[in-house]
């Protein structure tokens, strides 16, 4: 156990998010997704919810703010009748942690599946709401003065 690490971070979680560098990309996974098929590396945190699992992660991993989008969600299917509300609680959570403002843009199922394959990692939840899978792509961790 160390200081100051939230437990929801499990070791094998917080070691790829110290491996990851500039624009490498990590996805948080609601239940329903294919994680293990769409994973180079595949973390386990079944139980968790993202948007706990989102606090504990933007505590330490920067978003690029370099990148056009640093948050990528998938976009709702045409004609499901689903309003994702989960997504209120990222952009607050994001706003919560990073000085600078950061557009959360829409990415079609398909093709969030195709960016998910170039990930980074992959982290495979509880998260039970659905289009509840959020893309993060890590920024530098700046100098203080």
């Amino acid at each position: 156990m160390l200081k100051g690490i939230p437990t929801i971070l499990s070791p094998e979680l917080f070691k790829i998010l110290m491996e990851m560098g500039h624009g490498d990309e990590i996805v948080l996974a609601d239940c329903n997704f294919p994680a293990a098929s769409h994973a180079a590396r595949l973390i386990r945190a079944d139980g968790h919810r993202i948007p706990e699992l989102l606090d504990a992660i933007l505590t330490f991993l920067p978003l690029d703010s370099y990148a056009d989008h640093a948050a990528v969600l998938m976009q709702v299917v045409p004609g499901d009748p689903v309003t994702p509300v989960i997504w209120d609680e990222y952009r607050q959570l994001i706003q919560k942690h990073e000085q600078e403002a950061h557009e959360i843009v829409f990415e079609e199922r398909f093709s969030f599946y195709e960016r998910t394959k170039k990930a980074y990692a992959v982290v495979a939840t509880g998260e039970r709401a659905q289009y509840a899978n959020i893309i993060l792509k890590k920024g530098v961790v700046r100098q203080q003065q």
